[in-house]
């Protein structure tokens, strides 16, 4: 209760929510980024189609512990449903950072827990980026990145067919 605009307390069932808190930047900031992961949530079914099952998820990278990052994939029913999730836990940005891509396509960033009007660095992939013709993370092709810090960036395949 109040984690969704930042409460600093622990909520007390007798007593109301901090709700004056929303009257602070940082938490108005923290209210929307959770309202619009919620609608994300929600009209993304790689996030919940197939949650139940191992096909819904694959991991990409889970062994960079030089610089604290994860990357994985969550997978829908149809596979062109898919989500490609890259999370860094250090407070330092990485740019041109390498990660497996299953697909030689464009590939855009639909969602980043960076972005300035929720409290971050604003530190983005903007337009298309197009995967590489170079094998890496037992993966037949590549992407080339700007890893936001202590964030996570979501990506999607341009797959038409």
């Amino acid at each position: 209760m109040g984690g969704e605009f930042g409460q600093f307390i622990e909520w007390k069932y007798k007593e109301s929510l901090d709700w004056h808190l929303l009257d602070y930047p940082m938490h108005k900031k923290m209210h929307l980024y959770v309202k619009e992961l919620n609608n994300f949530y929600l009209k993304e079914s790689a996030l919940y189609e197939v949650d139940f099952h191992y096909e819904g998820f694959e991991w990409i990278d889970c062994n960079d512990t030089e610089h604290s990052v994860v990357s994985f994939i969550r997978k829908g029913r149809d596979y062109r449903d898919m989500l490609i999730f890259v999370c860094n836990f250090t407070p330092a940005a990485h740019e041109n950072y390498r990660i497996g891509a299953p697909f030689y396509t464009y590939y855009e960033e639909v969602f980043n827990s960076d972005r300035e009007e929720y409290g971050g660095s604003n530190v983005q992939n903007t337009g298309k980026i197009h995967s590489e013709n170079i094998p890496f993370h037992c993966r037949p092709y590549s992407l080339v990145l700007r890893i936001p810090p202590l964030a996570t960036i979501i990506l999607r395949p341009d797959i038409k067919n």
